[in-house]
């Protein structure tokens, strides 16, 4: 075979070679969607001063109740997320004074990323945890979501 034959196969190899390397770059920064995400939305994420908030559509929300002792509830949660590139976050304070619980629902995302601009759909469980006794109300996003008491 002569060189004239072979270039246009080398040529493809490294442009193979060039875009699986350039895939696993970006696979390592944009996140997985559903429980595939590295921790839990409570975790902080690295550089997260440097990230620009967003926006989450939330289509459905329930409170679970474990059955223990002290009482453990989480929040399931599924929506969407703007773009493959945001990640979930999320923020639980109270209970206020009121005995409110309120958990609010956000996205992260690095502005430099060159994302796909496709919504990416999401199911998560947050953990609220324990709380003495008494009667609390849970707000997602300052919207209801339902009432329990220990």
């Amino acid at each position: 075979m002569n060189i004239k034959s072979m270039l246009p196969v080398i040529l493809v190899g490294f442009t193979l070679a060039a875009c699986a390397g350039l895939s696993d770059a970006v696979s390592n920064e944009t996140p997985a969607s559903g429980n595939e995400a590295p921790g839990s939305p409570l975790d902080p994420l690295p550089e997260e001063d440097k990230m620009v908030r967003g926006e989450v559509t939330v289509s459905s929300s329930e409170m679970l109740i474990m059955e223990s002792y002290p009482l453990q509830i989480d929040l399931a949660v599924e929506g969407t997320l703007p773009t493959p590139c945001h990640q979930l976050r999320a923020s639980v304070r109270g209970p206020d004074h009121e005995n409110i619980i309120k958990v609010e629902l956000y996205s992260l995302v690095d502005p430099n990323l060159i994302c796909a601009q496709v919504i990416q759909a999401f199911e998560e469980k947050i953990p609220l945890g324990s709380y003495p006794d008494g009667s609390y109300t849970v707000h997602l996003n300052d919207e209801w979501v339902g009432e329990f008491t220990q």
